[in-house]
């Protein structure tokens, strides 16, 4: 059956998207990892996938035109599939009209005008809840919205998410909602991010529920009219074979979810004679859901923590700075440790999968198997680095780290070399003109990426303090997309953990990673004697597809030159 691809939200602050190009078109075949068509956003340009395998049946915004948040752009389906029907109601009416010329289907231009024709006389029937003859068996039921209602799909908040999980709803069903309100919080991949849904009037349905998560474009709400019934329109968007009426059927267990929150009863929030209930209750109002999982993973009581928010309400902060009355057990980045207790039988214990963890599994997974890697190891001598860091440091408003010396270094090096600059794209190579570097930072949840963008025009004190601020995010999971995307290389430093030497994954869609290991003293023989280097050892691991050996050689050669003489890099 045909899917509708929408424009997604791809940063935190963006009202609609500019189409730059299409990267298919239509009668093309696509899978479901094909990036369709690049969209300058108000921050960056990023991908849109559409998630669906098929044939590309319609276009709905040229390349050159902007396209508000989930106005349709695309149409993906069976080869010749009639997907009109999906167009009823969305106001693209000249859209549809542009769509013939780009109609590649076997249907002679008489019967495209006729069919035209009858979905113009038939569109005021459209709009009513027609539920009782779908067209076949196998199509979705043709059942469109009631007028004034608006749905809200599961945005792309990041450009490697496939699905979000639904931290909390900060509306429920009943309550009035403007455009501008934060409706839920969502966890990605990589950050947990507020979904808006740019309508305004009174949250009629909630498709997911706070826990579990979503796919790319499903359903999770819809606001309209007080008192609009969406029933069957829910029922039709999610049961793509059979009538309507027996997916309404089938439906009616889970029918409390579209009562006003006053008739709901939870088991969940059951009356407790002890008053239980009622402070967890009161507690999700007195508690973000950044501070609650934030509590869940350091193991403390949230009931316990005294809030500074409006309200009393327990932040991230006080979460932070929460000191227990009695010593606790210490929680290192894996996550709150266990008194040890022996036992004589088996066990063990399934971890769940974040979304983040689920998506460095396939990215990385993907880039090792995919990307012949080679990998060039160098000994930089830091003697010279270390004493014109301490002079730096007495100078600089920030201070400055070794990693920062070697983002810098790494900068100046891909401009000399710009064949490292590059990405693999399948069918050519591109090269760019930018020169974002991606700085590895390690999470409890996993390794996430922040980019400082046009390194190579930053001072060292520039790029330490934007450095200082992503890290920071990183940790708090207060990325947005324009903080983690884009990277042209990557380093990933494992030297403050005492790792002399490694390899790393390349991280897609670079040409190259930098391994940096740890600052080692190594005797050397000096003159008629013996004396001390500071050695660090870095690993390139390469993309033979687009960097040969004695390409990656040279870029090190330079690197080496910078780091060694990092005065140079003051010039």
């Amino acid at each position: 059956m045909a899917e509708v691809i929408r424009m997604p939200l791809l940063s935190d602050t963006m009202t609609e998207g500019k189409i730059i190009s299409w990267n298919k078109k239509v009668g093309d075949k696509v899978k479901s990892d094909d990036v369709l068509a690049e969209v300058e956003t108000d921050k960056a340009t990023m991908e849109v996938n559409g998630y669906v395998d098929g044939t590309l049946l319609y276009i709905g915004v040229s390349a050159g035109e902007a396209a508000k948040i989930n106005q349709v752009i695309a149409i993906v389906g069976k080869e010749g599939e009639d997907y009109k029907s999906l167009l009823e109601g969305e106001g693209n009416k000249s859209q549809e009209e542009s769509s013939k010329s780009q109609d590649t289907s076997s249907k002679t231009e008489q019967e495209s005008s006729k069919s035209q024709e009858t979905s113009s006389k038939t569109k005021e029937e459209s709009n009513k809840l027609e539920v009782s003859e779908p067209k076949t068996e196998n199509s979705k039921p043709q059942t469109a919205l009631p007028e004034g209602a608006k749905e809200i799909r599961m945005p792309l908040l990041s450009d490697t998410m496939t699905e979000g999980k639904i931290i909390s709803w900060n509306k429920k069903v009943g309550d009035a909602v403007k455009a501008d309100d934060v409706l839920a919080e969502v966890e990605t991949d990589k950050a947990t991010m507020e979904v808006v849904g740019y309508e305004e009037g009174t949250l009629l349905h909630i498709g997911v529920e706070a826990g579990q998560a979503a796919k790319i474009n499903q359903l999770i709400a819809i606001v309209g009219k007080a008192g609009t019934d969406v029933s069957a329109y829910v029922a039709a968007d999610k049961y793509g074979a059979g009538s309507v009426q027996s997916a309404l059927a089938s439906q009616q267990p889970a029918a409390d979810s579209e009562k006003p929150a006053s008739e709901q009863q939870p088991a969940a929030v059951q009356p407790a004679t002890n008053g239980q209930a009622a402070a967890k209750s009161d507690q999700r109002i007195k508690a973000s859901p950044l501070a609650k999982k934030l509590a869940a993973e350091k193991g403390i009581d949230i009931n316990k923590v005294t809030g500074s928010g409006d309200g009393g309400r327990v932040t991230k902060k006080d979460i932070d700075t929460y000191v227990p009355a009695a010593a606790a057990a210490t929680t290192p980045v894996g996550g709150v440790v266990s008194p040890f207790t022996g036992s004589t039988e088996e066990g063990h214990t399934d971890v769940p999968l974040t979304q983040m963890r689920k998506t460095i599994a396939r990215r990385l997974g993907e880039s090792k198997f995919s990307a012949p890697h080679f990998y060039l190891t160098m000994e930089i001598n830091m003697d010279n680095a270390m004493n014109v860091r301490t002079q730096l440091n007495e100078l600089s408003p920030v201070k400055i780290s070794f990693n920062d010396m070697v983002i810098k270094a790494v900068a100046l090096s891909l401009r000399q070399h710009p064949n490292v600059n590059s990405s693999w794209m399948g069918d050519f190579i591109r090269q760019n003109h930018h020169i974002h570097i991606g700085s590895a930072v390690a999470t409890p949840e996993g390794l996430i990426v922040p980019v400082i963008r046009f390194a190579d025009q930053k001072s060292l004190s520039q790029i330490a303090a934007e450095a200082k601020e992503l890290y920071g995010k990183a940790k708090d999971k207060k990325l947005q997309p324009k903080d983690f995307s884009g990277n042209t290389f990557t380093i990933s430093n494992l030297g403050m953990m005492d790792i002399e030497e490694f390899t790393a994954i390349i991280n897609p869609p670079d040409s190259a990673i930098l391994a940096v290991g740890s600052i080692k003293e190594v005797v050397v023989k000096k003159g008629e004697g013996f004396g001390v280097n500071n050695i660090m050892k870095l690993t390139m691991s390469c993309d033979h597809r687009t960097v040969d050996g004695a390409v990656g050689a040279a870029f090190l050669q330079t690197l080496k030159k910078y780091l060694e003489s990092p005065v140079t890099m003051l010039l």
